[in-house]
């Protein structure tokens, strides 16, 4: 810091972080979903990337602000863990930040927000196990490929799209392990 530099601290910089992630929210937000837009995306050597992957688009923007790129890295784990979500991952972090900081404008500790989040976190897992989550086994081939079909919908597969669909569903089968949510 120079010392003719500011420093800003409490209200204007959690304000300023939550700006930063909801400018980049709202950059994605056109993009989400079955009806969502493509971005044409121009790079420094007059490059044109036309997507509608959040991952892709955050990866053409040079963002400097800390917490934006937070959700930039969030959007790439996503991406390398997931595979797609890219763009929710991003809209809903900046949401719930946003979220959170209403609620510390209303003087509401910190720690009190996050314990919240924290037991908001383990009664969605709850919920989603009890009355969401159905067992492979009850879904049969066509449900298991249509479901890899919607998620490989995204992905510029083309012609391959039918075979990529039975190696997901051959893959699903072949590990059908009971997954453990209680780490959350």
């Amino acid at each position: 810091l120079s010392v003719a530099g500011d420093r800003d601290a409490g209200d204007t910089v959690r304000d300023a972080n939550v700006t930063a992630v909801a400018a980049l929210a709202n950059i994605l937000k056109s993009s989400l979903g079955p009806q969502g837009l493509d971005k044409m995306l121009v790079d420094d050597m007059g490059d044109v990337t036309i997507t509608n992957d959040g991952a892709t688009i955050l990866k053409q923007l040079e963002v400097e602000h800390p917490a934006a790129k937070v959700l930039v890295e969030l959007s790439n784990l996503q991406d390398q863990e997931v595979g797609d979500g890219t763009t929710s991952v991003v809209i809903i972090a900046a949401e719930l930040l946003k979220r959170a900081n209403d609620l510390v404008k209303c003087h509401i500790h910190p720690t009190s927000v996050i314990a919240g989040y924290r037991l908001a976190m383990k009664e969605s897992v709850k919920f989603i196990q009890q009355n969401l989550a159905v067992k492979v086994e009850a879904l049969g081939v066509e449900t298991l490929t249509q479901v890899a079909r919607t998620s490989l919908a995204s992905k510029l597969l083309g012609a391959e799209q039918d075979f990529f669909c039975q190696m997901v569903v051959d893959a699903m089968q072949s590990v059908k392990t009971t997954g453990s949510f209680s780490r959350y």
